[in-house]
C-alpha cells in the first residue's frame, strides 16, 4: 500500500502492511463468492482473514496501540472497537462453520468494507504516527508482542 514516510523500513510496520496486504487480497476473494452465492466459500474466505487478523491485531493492541493510547486516545478507541466489529463477523464463520443467517453474507461484505477504511487509517495514521512517537522501548515492547504472537505469513527473503 503506502510507502511515503518511511515506517516499512522498521520490521514492525512492515510485518503488520504484509497482514494488511494479505487481507486485503483476501476480501477481493469476498465479492465473486458472494455473488455466486456460495456462503460456504464466503465462511472459508472469512476463517482465512480471520487467521492472519489474529497474530495482527495482537500485536497492534498489546504492542503498538498502548504506546500510541496516550497521545490518541480516541482515535486508538475507535480502532479497537472497529477491531471487535470485524471479529465478531469472522466468528459466525469459525469452526470450519457456514453461517446459516441469511443476513451474515451482506454483514460480511460491510464489515469488510469498513475493515479496507480501517487498513488505510492504520496505515496512512497509526503507523506514521508511531514512527514518529514511539522510542526504543516502545518499538521494543511491540518486538515483544510479535515475537509472541508469531505471523501466519512467511519471512521474505533477502
Amino acid at each position: 500500500m503506502c510507502e511515503y514516510c518511511g515506517c516499512q523500513s522498521l520490521a514492525s510496520i512492515d510485518e503488520l502492511t504484509r497482514e494488511h496486504d494479505e487481507v486485503v487480497r483476501l476480501i477481493s476473494h469476498l465479492r465473486p463468492a458472494h455473488e455466486d452465492g456460495d456462503v460456504g466459500r464466503m465462511a472459508r474466505v472469512a476463517r482465512r482473514i480471520a487467521t492472519v487478523l489474529g497474530p495482527h491485531t495482537r500485536v497492534e493492541e498489546h504492542g503498538l496501540f498502548p504506546a500510541l493510547a496516550g497521545d490518541f486516545p480516541e482515535q486508538i478507541a475507535v480502532l479497537e472497537a472497529e477491531h471487535r466489529r470485524v471479529e465478531a463477523v469472522l466468528a459466525e464463520a469459525a469452526d470450519g462453520v457456514t453461517p446459516s443467517d441469511p443476513a451474515w453474507p451482506e454483514r460480511l461484505i460491510e464489515t469488510m468494507a469498513m475493515l479496507r477504511d480501517h487498513i488505510l487509517k492504520e496505515q496512512d495514521g497509526v503507523f506514521p504516527a508511531a514512527l514518529a512517537n514511539l522510542g526504543t522501548e516502545e518499538w521494543e515492547a511491540v518486538e515483544a508482542v510479535r515475537a509472541e504472537a508469531g505471523s501466519t505469513l512467511s519471512r521474505p527473503t533477502a
